[in-house]
C-alpha cells in the first residue's frame, strides 16, 4: 500500500522539478525564451489530475510530458521480457497454468513460427474464438509477432454470427476449443463447413467460408483440424529464421487486431486497430492508474479477453508495464474472483459495473481477505455512482477508477485517477487521456457547445481505429474527414476536462417532445435502499411516443412495489422522468462482456407490459 507520505513526496519531487525548469527558463535572455501560447491553445496538462480550470469551451486537448511510443507489440513485449524475465506474467487458476515473462516469450516465438509453417502470412486474419484460456493470450501475441491480424470473435456467437464474422474479414484460420459449457464450437464449424470432415488439416475448401484453410483445436483432436500441439511443433528452424526476418517488415502502423462491435443497431462491424493504437493506449492507461510507479501490480482479470478491456487493458498492459495477470476462471464466476484476489494477493482488479455488483452481492463476501487490493478499474458500461461508492465502502477498494471509451478508440479516452475525490470518481468518467482531443458537439448541427452543455462526445488522436474492416461507408459515417470519431454517446465536459456521461444517443427516450437520459434516472434509483440495480428503457406509448420504464433488481430478501418506487421519485426528479412503469426483474439480458442489452430489455419490458400487442 502506498502511504500518504510517499504520495506527497512523489508530488513534491515532481513539482519541485517543474518549478526548477520554469525558473531556468526565466533566467534565460529574453530573445531565447520560448513564446508561451495562451492556455487554451496549449491544451490541458494531464500528467496528474488537473487543478487549474483551463477549458473555456467543450474542447479538450490532453497534453503531458511523455511522447507517444513507436514500437510494435512484439518489440514492446521483448523489452519487458528483458527487464523482468523471471517475473510471473500470468496465472490461469482454473487450468493450473503459470508462465514467467521468459517462458511466455518462448511460447510466443514457437507459436508464431508454427503459424508461419501452417502457411499463414503477414496480413492474413486468424480468428480466436473461446473463453479466457492461456492459448487466447498466447495467440494474441504470436499473431502480432508474425504480422497476422488477430480477429477477436465473441465466444457467445452462434452459427449465423460466427459465419458472418469469419466471412466478413476473410479469416484464413480459426482457433477454438472443441466446446465450452453449452457452446459446441467444433460442431458449429462443421455445420457451416461440412467439408472440414473430409479435408486434410490446413487445406479446407469451404463454399460458405472461401478464405478458411485451417481450424486449430485446443483440446481433443478432430478430423480435418490441426491440434494446438501440431502448431507448437511445426515451427522448425526455417520458420524461426523467417519469423526473425519478418520483424524488419512489420510497422507499428500495421493493423493487428479486429474487434467486432456488439452490432446492437445492425450487423457487427470489425473495428480495425493497429500496433500504435493499442500499445499507446495500454501505456497511457497504465500511467494514469499508477502502473508506472506501483512496485509490482498483480491484476485480477475476470473480464473477457475477446473484448478491448481484457486484451488491451489486460494483455497489452501486461506487456507494456510488466503486470502479473491472474485469471480466476475461463468463464465469469464472481466467487472465483474473490477467491483469486485472496489466494493470489492481487493488488488490482478489473470489472464491469455488473461484475462489481455481483461481487458485492456474493454470499460470505466478508469472509474473503481483500486487503491486498489497492485499486481497480470499473469500465465497459455506465457506472452508477452508488455502485462506485459501494465498491469503496463494502469491498474496501479506495483506489477504484472509472474508465470510458469505445472499441473504436482502442478503447480508453477518459479515465479517472486513483487519487481523485469521491465526487469525481462517482459522478464522472475521469479526465481526458494524454495526446487525445475531445469535444462536445450538437448531434444535429455538429457545432461546438459551451462548457457544461450536453452533446455528442467526439474524439480525435492516436487511438482512433484505422477503419471498419471492408466497410468504407460505415467508416465514413463515424470518422470525419478531419479525423474526429463520433462516439454516439451523450456527455458534457467541465473546465478541468472531467467528463460526465448521460447515455447513448440511441438510448435517449423522447417522451412527448422531452429528451430523457436513462442514466440520470438510473443513478437516482440506485440511491433507494432496496434497489440493487436499475436499468431504464423507453417503451412505446400511443399518446406520448415513449414512456419511461424502470427494470429493477432488488436487494436479496427485500420486497418492494411500483407505488413505493414512484413515491420515492416524487418531488426528487422532474415529473416527466418518473417511471410510468416499474418492473421487478431477477436478471438482465447481457453481452458476453457484461453490458446490458437495452434493445432486448426494451423488447422484454414491452412484452411483459402487453405493449407489443398494440403494435
Amino acid at each position: 500500500m502506498i502511504s500518504n507520505t510517499a504520495l506527497c513526496t512523489r508530488y513534491l519531487r515532481i513539482n519541485c522539478a517543474a518549478f526548477s525548469r520554469a525558473a531556468e527558463v526565466l533566467r534565460r535572455p529574453l530573445a531565447r525564451c520560448p513564446v508561451l501560447l495562451p492556455a487554451a491553445s496549449r491544451g490541458i496538462h494531464v500528467d496528474y489530475p488537473p487543478i487549474i480550470p483551463t477549458l473555456t469551451s467543450s474542447y479538450a486537448h490532453g497534453t503531458g510530458s511523455t511522447t507517444l511510443l513507436h514500437t510494435t507489440v512484439a518489440q514492446t513485449l521483448q523489452k519487458t521480457v528483458e527487464q523482468w524475465p523471471d517475473r510471473e506474467a500470468m496465472a490461469f487458476l482454473e487450468d493450473g497454468v503459470r508462465k514467467t515473462f521468459a517462458q511466455f516469450s518462448q511460447d510466443v516465438d514457437q507459436a508464431a513460427a508454427g503459424l508461419l509453417a501452417l502457411g499463414l502470412e503477414k496480413g492474413d486474419r486468424l480468428g480466436m474464438w473461446g473463453p479466457n484460456t492461456y492459448e487466447w493470450i498466447l495467440f494474441q501475441f504470436a499473431t502480432a509477432k508474425a504480422g497476422i491480424i488477430l480477429v477477436s470473435v465473441n465466444p457467445a456467437y452462434q452459427l449465423q454470427e460466427v459465419e458472418f464474422a469469419l466471412r466478413k474479414v476473410g479469416c484464413k484460420a480459426i482457433v477454438c476449443p472443441s466446446e465450452f459449457k453449452t457452446q459446441k464450437y467444433c460442431d458449429m464449424l462443421r455445420k457451416i463447413c461440412p467439408e472440414i470432415e473430409s479435408s486434410t488439416p490446413g487445406d479446407i475448401k469451404s463454399a460458405r467460408l472461401p478464405d478458411l484453410r485451417s481450424v486449430i483445436v485446443l483440446d481433443r483432436r478432430q478430423p480435418g483440424m490441426h491440434h494446438f500441439e501440431d502448431v507448437m511443433q511445426a515451427g522448425s528452424s526455417q520458420y524461426v529464421k523467417q519469423l526473425q526476418d519478418l520483424q524488419k517488415k512489420i510497422s507499428f502502423d500495421d493493423p493487428i487486431n479486429i474487434q467486432f462491435t456488439s452490432g446492437t443497431t445492425g450487423a457487427p462491424k470489425g473495428a480495425t486497430l493497429s500496433h500504435h493504437n493499442i500499445v499507446n493506449n495500454a501505456y497511457f492507461v497504465g500511467k494514469r492508474v499508477g502502473y508506472t510507479w506501483r512496485p509490482h501490480t498483480r491484476v485480477c482479470l475476470p473480464v473477457p479477453l475477446y473484448h478491448c478491456f481484457g486484451s488491451v487493458g489486460g494483455g497489452m498492459c501486461m506487456a507494456v508495464h510488466g503486470l502479473s495477470l491472474v485469471f480466476p476462471s475461463a468463464g465469469y464466476d464472481g466467487a472465483a474472483n474473490l477467491a483469486a484476489v485472496e489466494s493470489e494477493r492481487c493488488t488490482f482488479i478489473y470489472g464491469t459495473p455488473t461484475m462489481y455488483v455481483d461481487m458485492i452481492g456474493q454470499m460470505g463476501l466478508h469472509k474473503y481477505d481483500l486487503s491486498s487490493v489497492q485499486a481497480g478499474i470499473m469500465a465497459g458500461s455506465p457506472c452508477p455512482p452508488e455502485i462506485v461508492k459501494k465498491v469503496m465502502s463494502v469491498m474496501g477498494i479506495e483506489g477504484i477508477t472509472i474508465g470510458y471509451g469505445t472499441t473504436e478508440n482502442s478503447p480508453v479516452t477518459f479515465c479517472a485517477s486513483p487519487e481523485d475525490n469521491m465526487k469525481r470518481k462517482s459522478e464522472t468518467v475521469g479526465y481526458i487521456m494524454e495526446h487525445l482531443e475531445a469535444k462536445i458537439v450538437d448531434p444535429t448541427t455538429g457545432e461546438l457547445l459551451p462548457l457544461g452543455m450536453l452533446g455528442e462526445i467526439m474524439i480525435r488522436g492516436y487511438c482512433v481505429m484505422l477503419e471498419y474492416w471492408g466497410d468504407k461507408a460505415k467508416t465514413d459515417e463515424v470518422i470525419s474527414k478531419d479525423g474526429w470519431y463520433r462516439t454516439g454517446d451523450i456527455g458534457s465536459l467541465d473546465a478541468y476536462s472531467y467528463c460526465r456521461i448521460e447515455g447513448r444517443i440511441k438510448d435517449m427516450i423522447i417522451r412527448g417532445g422531452e429528451n430523457i437520459y436513462p442514466a440520470e434516472i438510473e443513478q437516482f434509483l440506485h440511491t433507494h435502499p432496496k434497489v440493487k440495480e436499475a436499468q431504464v428503457v423507453g417503451v412505446e406509448d400511443y399518446r406520448m411516443g415513449e414512456e419511461v420504464c424502470a427494470c429493477i433488481k432488488l436487494v436479496d430478501g427485500q420486497e418492494c412495489t411500483e407505488k413505493e418506487i414512484r413515491a420515492y421519485c416524487k418531488e426528487q426528479i422532474a415529473h416527466f422522468k418518473i417511471p410510468r412503469y416499474v418492473l421487478f426483474v431477477t436478471s438482465y439480458p447481457l453481452t458476453i462482456t457484461g453490458k446490458i442489452q437495452k434493445h432486448k430489455l426494451r423488447d422484454i419490458a414491452e412484452e411483459q407490459l402487453g405493449l407489443k400487442k398494440e403494435k
